[in-house]
């Protein structure tokens, strides 16, 4: 009787190998030959769960995002004050800018996919999707930090939004070039939200 194979478990494996290669080598060093080498499965394995190189590419930043979201809620809990909408806030935008080794890896793969995606329309798109989802959760933690009384009630939260996730997109590629490291990266990102603190 022929072993049954744990899909799920085998696109996991495939997209952590993918996820890999992309943050040592670049795109280049995805091809499907290579992520079946270092999946330890065969080619036809690898392009039974993903047909084209765009569709592995966009399950390995969905992945990567969701491990990221995962790490920001971990450290919002674990904050001296999780249900503030500052504190929330803070800890989103400071969890786009790589700050450790794996961090600094899934800012390479964003970066990859970001360049891919230029110049691919449907990659494109799923990081638009995603630029979207992010600005608006940014506008809604601004929203109700004003309603608290955290940030000035004249800042307008949808450009705020726009702009915080464009200067934390910034920092995470200079820190990624060498022009920042993350502390100084970090100290850059909270003196842009102190402009934002209302008057205590």
């Amino acid at each position: 009787m022929p072993r049954q194979v744990d899909y799920d478990s085998r696109r996991r494996q495939i997209v952590a190998a993918a996820f890999a290669l992309v943050s040592e080598q670049g795109l280049e060093g995805m091809t499907m030959r290579d992520v079946a080498a270092r999946a330890g499965v065969s080619v036809g394995a690898v392009q039974r769960c993903f047909p084209s190189k765009d569709e592995m590419m966009a399950s390995v930043v969905e992945d990567m995002n969701e491990r990221v979201g995962a790490r920001v809620r971990g450290r919002i809990a674990d904050s001296a004050d999780p249900d503030s909408a500052a504190t929330m806030l803070q800890h989103t935008l400071a969890g786009i800018m790589p700050h450790d080794e794996p961090a600094l890896a899934e800012n390479r793969v964003w970066l990859a996919f970001a360049a891919h995606a230029a110049v691919t329309p449907t990659l494109a798109a799923v990081q638009r999707e995603q630029y979207e989802g992010l600005a608006e959760l940014v506008a809604l933690l601004l929203r109700t930090a004003q309603a608290s009384g955290d940030v000035r009630p004249d800042a307008d939260a949808g450009e705020e939004a726009d702009a915080l996730i464009a200067l934390a997109d910034g920092l995470s590629m200079q820190i990624l070039m060498g022009r920042h490291t993350p502390d100084s990266a970090l100290a850059t990102l909270d003196r842009r939200l102190a402009t934002l603190w209302a008057a205590q």
